[in-house]
């Protein structure tokens, strides 16, 4: 897993895994891992999918890099405090999912709650099942 900025401001995760390394043989399936992972966390909650990739080929000015097959993001929330409004600026969470020919790219912004932060990368770890 690497951390590293993008756009030198934005924290993110990023796993890439070969697609001999995961069981994982679709965007929709790593979906489907990922849910059961926030299914199983008690304060954790799931909210939703969004196709990005056929958003994004729906228009008319929209660009996708020719070496991305699919992309979505799952979207969920860790939601334990409430201390200010500030803190929706930062919630929900979403983990991208992009399929390329030979891997999968999975990335995540840090959240600014660690305990969401080591479920994420655990539950992102636990992809390379082969």
């Amino acid at each position: 897993m690497k951390q590293a900025l993008f756009q030198e401001k934005y924290p993110v995760f990023t796993v890439e895994l070969s697609k001999d390394e995961t069981t994982g043989t679709s965007v929709d399936a790593i979906i489907d891992f990922l849910k059961a992972r926030i299914d199983e966390t008690p304060d954790a909650v799931y909210i939703g999918v969004f196709d990005h990739y056929a958003h994004t080929k729906s228009l008319p000015e929209g660009e996708i890099a020719p070496e991305i097959l699919d992309a979505k993001n799952l979207i969920f929330c860790f939601g334990v405090k409430l201390p200010s409004p500030a803190v929706l600026a930062v919630r929900p969470r979403s983990i991208g999912i992009a399929e390329m020919v030979d891997k999968f790219v999975i990335t995540f912004m840090e959240a600014p709650m660690p305990r969401a932060n080591q479920a994420m990368e655990s539950w992102v770890k636990a992809l390379k099942n082969k």
